[in-house]
């Protein structure tokens, strides 16, 4: 009897030596950026993510499930409360998009450098995935000049007038919120001027980031080929 209750000791022991010792590996990778900027990097201590310096969010198993159960994950940009003007004037929050694989970037319309080769890129991206699904988003990082008006014109003059196409602007507050989560980094160099990252952004249908590319002119096959593996989902 008593070897019984020694070996049942042992195994409540052992036991729970072994869930502790699995809850401290764990412990050393339990918080994560909520944007998922540096990918599926993970912390020890709850700081702020030294890319879009939003507080670090706790690991836990209910991520998965509102994502297996169609919920918006905490990682979505849906969860942004922001509200943009499109070139149509029509107000929308970036959960109306939920249900679009997107591809964004940010850009500003008197930009005579790089944005004209952005917008190129963007163009060159829509016309080798080709799918109906997919919208793609140009965010202007000068919202006191890219008025709605203006972002129509220069929509039409890209020939960038249609469904798949919208371009927003916001407040300056919620551009810049947005910025840091594409790790998008721009300054204003002078009145009409800005200097910025290049960066194209690939987001799931639930708002999820799953790819960037950054750069001018590069290769886009593995961008298109994010954006064809996410539509068909």
């Amino acid at each position: 009897m008593r070897t019984n209750i020694f070996n049942s000791f042992l195994f409540l022991s052992l036991l729970f030596l072994s869930f502790s010792c699995k809850k401290e590996v764990n412990g050393d990778a339990s918080y994560q950026c909520p944007m998922k900027c540096e990918g599926e990097k993970t912390y020890v201590k709850e700081v702020s993510c030294p890319v879009c310096k939003m507080d670090l969010k706790p690991i836990v198993e209910k991520d998965l499930k509102a994502e297996n159960m169609g919920e918006i994950p905490e990682t979505s940009i849906f969860n942004l409360s922001s509200k943009w003007t499109t070139q149509n004037q029509e107000i929308i929050e970036l959960q109306d998009l939920k249900g679009d694989v997107l591809v964004v970037v940010m850009i500003y319309t008197t930009c005579k450098a790089a944005c004209p080769r952005l917008v190129a890129d963007m163009r060159n991206i829509h016309a080798s995935v080709n799918d109906e699904s997919t919208k793609y988003i140009l965010v202007s990082i000068d919202p006191e000049t890219d008025h709605p008006k203006r972002l129509k014109e220069f929509a039409i003059a890209n020939q960038l007038d249609n469904d798949q196409w919208i371009f927003l602007q916001g407040e300056v507050d919620d551009v810049r919120e947005f910025s840091n989560v594409l790790a998008v980094k721009y300054k204003q160099i002078s009145p009409l001027d800005f200097s910025h990252s290049n960066i194209i952004s690939v987001f799931d249908r639930k708002g999820v980031l799953v790819h960037q590319q950054e750069g001018l002119g590069v290769d886009n096959k593995e961008t298109v080929a994010a954006i064809r593996e996410v539509s068909k989902k």
